[in-house]
């Protein structure tokens, strides 16, 4: 920074994992101890425990943008600001609004301090629990709509289904999105084998932590809301039986033969 320039503040954007303390990162937390303001979503800077100084701003989960906006104006003013995401905020979450809003915003957004904290994110976690369904190549997907159009989710579904990939489903159904997950069970009973395992994984690391596994073809949308991530296996993807042990789904980390045709 050049003499006699006005020095900025600091905008980090932070992931605060999927819900357990446990699960927050040092770093996170270090962050967190230096912030001055906070803007995040309600449920989120919930989780934090703020002293009398620190600032929190709440706004709705749909107003991600307005948020990054107001963030980025009081970090150029000096504050040194924090935004808050659950899981990891580069994955479907805060870290893209506010590159967004820098790109579209004044000049002076650009010479700002930026810092992404990475958290665990909720694919991570629930394959954590049930074993290892991401041994192997995956991808992550949004079943949101509000951002891209459905068709597209549909085409993309399709596509890594049949070139073998583990899929991992974010915002898979909602009051205003009753009907999605269903539609996307639909579309890949016609692309993947029957038996192919599907993970119901909801609060992973909380108290109200469900984790469930059953076949594609008996893959029931109901069973999950938007605090439920579901990854749905490849062909490749294995259940291992244990008695009265939970099974454990694992995705081998080679291909055999006959996948390879």
């Amino acid at each position: 920074m050049s003499a006699g320039r006005q020095k900025t503040g600091r905008i980090a954007v932070i992931g605060l994992g999927p819900g357990s303390p446990e699960q927050v990162t040092p770093e996170a937390t270090r962050v967190v101890s230096e912030g001055e303001e906070f803007f995040g979503y309600t449920p989120y800077l919930d989780r934090l425990d703020l002293r009398p100084d620190q600032l929190r701003i709440a706004s709705d989960n749909r107003e991600e943008l307005d948020r990054a906006s107001a963030a980025l104006k009081r970090a150029a003013e000096g504050k040194k600001v924090c935004v808050v995401s659950g899981g990891d905020p580069g994955v479907f979450a805060m870290a893209a609004a506010v590159c967004e809003a820098i790109e579209a915003g004044p000049a002076e957004w650009r010479d700002l301090d930026l810092v992404v904290v990475p958290g665990v994110t909720a694919m991570l976690a629930v394959a954590a629990r049930i074993g290892a369904p991401l041994g192997h190549d995956f991808c992550a997907i949004s079943l949101s709509d509000n951002l891209k159009p459905w068709e597209v989710i549909e085409a993309r579904l399709e596509a890594v289904a049949r070139a073998g990939f583990v899929i991992a489903l974010y915002n898979p159904i909602s009051r205003a999105r009753p009907w999605q997950l269903g539609k996307a069970f639909e579309l890949l009973r016609g692309v993947l084998p029957a038996a192919t395992p599907v993970i119901f994984g909801r609060a992973a690391g909380r108290p109200d932590e469900r984790m469930a596994v059953m076949d594609l073809a008996d893959a029931d949308a109901s069973r999950a809301d938007m605090a439920t991530c579901v990854i749905i296996g490849s062909p490749e993807t294995r259940v291992i039986e244990r008695g009265e042990r939970a099974p454990l789904v694992y995705t081998p980390r080679f291909l055999t033969a006959e996948s390879r045709r």
